[in-house]
């Protein structure tokens, strides 16, 4: 869901092609190259598409099968005319020949099924004809899925599959298996039109042209622009910048490569100007934007899977994630803080600064979003109805600014791009419905179940490690969407058996899946920061897990206590838990830099991580335990940096 379009470097820095970092880091921005007439049609076709999504969410009433195939005919024709077969440079307005092929086949076994549907419904088998149409819909959607998404998640599939025909049914006929089989994934709403897709269709859409119709109206910009003038000028502040900035675009973005390529190209040089290592920097840039998929309101696609998962309106979704986003950024904001104290670090003169004054004019720009959050919260309407009117005052708003004003070529590349944004999500949806209905019909789930029970002794904390190890290993080549349906329809049920409250077990899996776009060997957005800061990749991506560690903290508190979801608490309980979970924060974050007062001893740095991890878990005996830790370290600091000044060593 890539919103924000990149940011020119500044002129005091080295230019650097934004464009190969994203092709290289997102495989979302290799896509095929259209010029003049082709484009404009490619174009409308996309734009078509939006408008399809849109009409088709708010007003029709098509049964499920009708809705859903139509949807994906439509995913296949654009998504081969977007996404060419190989990597690399692309020769201009050619699509080859067996391209148009696989499109017109992906499209027609799609619009078979809609012209059919009622029919295919009704009758519980399926013919030959049927079962090789299935097939040739399937083998191109996973091709599709190769181009726009990449191959571990074929793996996956792919493996599951071949277990699914060989090992996981009792029939003994292969041609009975391979007709069940294609029944289940291509004909039924347990596989390829199951719960993602149908959430993608009905909501993911509407969020991800409403983004495409803000970054037009210049917020991204705005974004930046308002948090140099709010924390620009304080010691280490275009790594604050990074933090605050990041997470303003996370409400609206859930692309952690995209993210760290747009604010990236502005902070990054700017952070590397003013004294931060360039592995830190990067690293500082990476970790901010990855949180962009747990910050409410939007928090990426998965969230919108998660709501309907679990049964849960998408705005009370939205309240439960607030205290621990706030966590996150925090983590990450206090540690650069630190960083800063430590190296000595200063923040950016009068002279580079924005006025504030200005800038408060165009608060304007954020109407379309708070009216988006309002209307999620308040509206008896659906969603999709709140994310409509949102659009339409995007629209608005941008009549008030010459420079980002949409006119009608605007319109049709904010249609445009939020129809080729829609793509990957898709077809990432898709290919996770193919191995979440493996999974249930051949009884693997039951399986994964014994296995975790089994190795966790009925210990929750180790189930709760082993899911932790699954979702970053899955995630290292799997995207945060298609993870989530994976684990959501694994593990997650495997944590709410042994006790942990559902809503918990979902959060849970949802940010370890999060997590692996930081966490080393793949860890694309720390990467993708490395790249701009001319950086080492790896050192990159540790340093970034560094400063991500609340990512790591958090989940397994609200699974072990809800309580920070706001589950069975009361406001005075939330009051308590949001004071002792920020002081807990910045004691973890201390104790990893080795940075409180001074350069902390290394006992001081156990003490500190100990007392904050006990200040974040919610509960009396902790929050005091915790307390007198962080305090007893905090004033030995101030005895002992006394004592230093008045003997004249500091």
């Amino acid at each position: 869901m890539a919103f924000f379009k990149k940011k020119a470097v500044p002129e005091t820095q080295e230019p650097m092609d934004l464009d190969s970092v994203m092709k290289k880091f997102d495989r979302e921005s290799n896509t095929r190259v259209w010029e003049g007439v082709p484009k404009i049609v490619v174009s409308c076709v996309l734009a078509a598409f939006s408008v399809f999504s849109i009409c088709v969410t708010l007003f029709a009433t098509w049964m499920d099968e009708i809705r859903l195939t139509t949807f994906m005919a439509f995913i296949m024709f654009i998504g081969y005319l977007v996404f060419p077969a190989r990597k690399g440079k692309q020769r201009v307005n050619y699509m080859p020949w067996y391209d148009i092929i696989l499109m017109l086949l992906g499209t027609g076994a799609f619009l078979y099924f809609t012209v059919n549907a009622i029919d295919i419904v009704k009758n519980f088998r399926i013919t030959p004809v049927e079962v090789a149409i299935g097939i040739i819909g399937i083998l191109c959607l996973a091709e599709l899925c190769r181009r726009s998404v990449g191959l571990p998640i074929l793996c996956v599939a792919g493996a599951l599959l071949v277990y699914a025909l060989i090992w996981g049914s009792t029939n003994p006929s292969i041609g009975a298996r391979v007709t069940e089989t294609v029944r289940v994934l291509f004909y039924s709403k347990e596989g390829i039109l199951s719960t993602p897709v149908n959430v993608c269709s009905k909501y993911i859409v509407m969020f991800i042209i409403f983004g495409a119709f803000l970054e037009r109206t210049g917020i991204a910009d705005f974004f930046i622009q308002i948090s140099n003038a709010l924390v620009g000028r304080f010691s280490g502040g275009p790594a604050k910048v990074a933090v605050v900035a990041s997470a303003m675009e996370g409400m609206v973005s859930g692309s952690s490569v995209a993210n760290t390529v747009g604010s990236g190209a502005v902070t990054i040089p700017l952070m590397k100007r003013t004294g931060y290592k360039p592995e830190f920097a990067a690293a500082a840039e990476a970790a901010a934007s990855t949180g962009g998929q747990i910050m409410p309101p939007i928090m990426g696609a998965a969230a919108f899977l998660m709501a309907e998962t679990i049964g849960m309106p998408y705005s009370n979704l939205v309240v439960k994630a607030i205290l621990p986003a706030v966590l996150y950024f925090a983590g990450v904001f206090i540690t650069v803080h630190l960083e800063a104290k430590k190296e000595g670090l200063r923040g950016l003169s009068k002279e580079e600064l924005p006025r504030l004054k200005p800038l408060l004019k165009q608060t304007y720009l954020l109407l379309p979003l708070m009216l988006l959050i309002y209307l999620v919260g308040t509206s008896t309407k659906s969603i999709a109805y709140a994310a409509a009117i949102a659009i339409l005052v995007a629209i608005g708003v941008s009549l008030f600014n010459k420079e980002h004003r949409i006119t009608p070529k605007r319109l049709l590349e904010a249609l445009a791009a939020g129809g080729q944004g829609m793509i990957t999500v898709a077809v990432a949806c898709g290919v996770a419905g193919i191995v979440a209905g493996i999974i249930g019909v051949t009884g693997l789930a039951y399986m994964l179940f014994n296995g975790i029970v089994t190795l966790a002794g009925n210990q929750i904390i180790i189930a709760l490690f082993l899911t932790m190890l699954c979702c970053i290993v899955l995630g290292m080549g799997v995207p945060t969407t298609a993870n989530y349906c994976i684990m959501a329809a694994t593990c997650a049920p495997i944590l709410v058996q042994m006790g942990v409250p559902m809503v918990a077990a979902h959060f849970f899996v949802f940010y370890f899946g999060i997590v692996a776009d930081l966490t080393p060997p793949v860890a694309l957005a720390a990467y993708a920061g490395a790249a701009i800061a001319q950086a080492n990749p790896m050192k990159t991506a540790v340093t970034s897990t560094k400063l991500a560690i609340g990512a790591f903290i958090v989940p397994y508190v609200f699974a072990l206590n809800p309580a920070m979801l706001f589950v069975d608490t009361n406001a005075w309980e939330v009051i308590l838990i949001c004071i002792t979970s920020l002081v807990g924060m910045f004691g973890v974050a201390a104790g990893l830099e080795g940075y409180f007062l001074r350069n902390m001893r290394w006992y001081e740095r156990i003490a500190t991580i100990i007392g904050g991890l006990l200040l974040i878990y919610p509960g009396l005996v902790t929050d005091a335990v915790g307390f007198a830790l962080v305090g007893s370290v905090l004033v030995f600091e101030i005895l002992t940096k006394n004592q230093k000044i008045a003997k004249g060593v500091i």
